[in-house]
């Protein structure tokens, strides 16, 4: 109902058939996409275009999209007081509304032709802020010609038409543009630079920078000195944690592409590989990207375990029985 951007995924909502827990699950890549400012002609307003467009009727526009997205009639209402209070709380708190709110009475009161809105990638490039953000400080407004020659991961969202485009899962805002529930303030996420804190207990490498998935595995923990707004979020915590793990996992793959010429993958013999399945045609092999055996459900991954687990049960023998229990987090 909030959300400035789509979750571009196919949702398997068939595993939730059954009794049980709800459970969230996804098959292939997963991908946020931002569309335009204003909507086409004669279309109804989605998403960020909520925040813009015929604000008169915003209420009953975000209702009305909630009850044509939800899976089934349960005969709930939606309360209408919760989503204008909702409403009333994200445009005093939140940046990045605060942003759109301002391109959109740009695009109102002023015959400025073409307007686009820019999502800044990174707002404190030499320190961290640990203030509430300001709308100035995550996006600007960009009137007249603009060029996009120079590349850049900020987020350009332009006045009317130019398709749906894709969005970094690298970019700070990726999930506070998905859920502004979870993040009301407009928090910036994960960011490549994020340096460790030295005076902590942590034995630093030469990486010296958080990988996306220590700053998942921090953002998940309970905390005396915060608010536990994520661990709330019900189901959509747990559509948030499918969703960090899937950005987690597109992140290492982009850098095993990247960098498979540094992995040493011609180690691994392709070629000789494929001549013993019977692959004679060396031209329909094409371009092969070696995933190591660090790369979690590789092919590699599960062999190197499955010698392991053969080297411990002819040393040992084979196991006798396995156990299993279930943990309570706050032990």
């Amino acid at each position: 109902m909030f959300a400035f951007t789509s979750l571009g995924a196919k949702i398997d909502t068939g595993v939730n058939k059954g009794p049980g827990p709800y459970v969230f699950k996804i098959n292939g890549q997963v991908h946020h996409r931002i569309g335009s400012l204003l909507p086409d002609e004669g279309a109804s307003p989605v998403y960020a275009q909520l925040y813009i467009f015929d604000t008169e009727n915003e209420v009953q526009n975000r209702m009305a999209i909630f009850d044509r997205h939800r899976e089934s009639d349960d005969g709930r209402q939606v309360d209408k007081r919760i989503v204008e209070g909702l409403v009333r709380m994200f445009d005093e708190s939140n940046s990045l509304v605060k942003s759109f709110r301002a391109a959109g009475d740009l695009l109102v009161h002023s015959q400025c032709q073409p307007l686009r809105l820019r999502l800044l990638h990174d707002r404190s490039k030499n320190a961290p802020q640990y203030s509430a953000p300001a709308g100035s400080e995550i996006a600007a407004l960009v009137v007249g010609d603009f060029s996009e020659e120079k590349k850049s991961p900020d987020i350009i969202v332009q006045a009317r038409g130019g398709g749906l485009k894709r969005i970094s899962n690298l970019h700070a805002n990726y999930m506070a543009l998905q859920y502004p529930i979870l993040f009301p303030y407009g928090d910036q996420g994960f960011k490549i630079g994020i340096r460790y804190k030295r005076s902590a207990p942590l034995r630093v490498g030469a990486r010296g920078a958080v990988t996306m998935l220590e700053y998942c595995a921090y953002r998940l923990q309970q905390r005396r000195c915060e608010a536990t707004t994520l661990i709330r979020g019900d189901r959509l915590f747990q559509q948030y944690i499918v969703d960090a793990f899937a950005s987690v996992e597109e992140n290492r793959l982009r850098f095993i592409v990247r960098n498979n010429k540094n992995l040493r993958s011609e180690v691994y013999k392709g070629l000789e590989d494929a001549l013993r399945k019977g692959d004679v045609d060396g031209s329909g092999l094409g371009k092969k990207v070696i995933l190591p055996a660090t790369f979690t459900g590789s092919k590699r991954y599960m062999v190197q375990n499955y010698q392991d687990a053969m080297v411990i049960c002819r040393s040992y023998g084979p196991p006798d029985m396995f156990i299993t229990f279930t943990c309570n987090p706050k032990w």
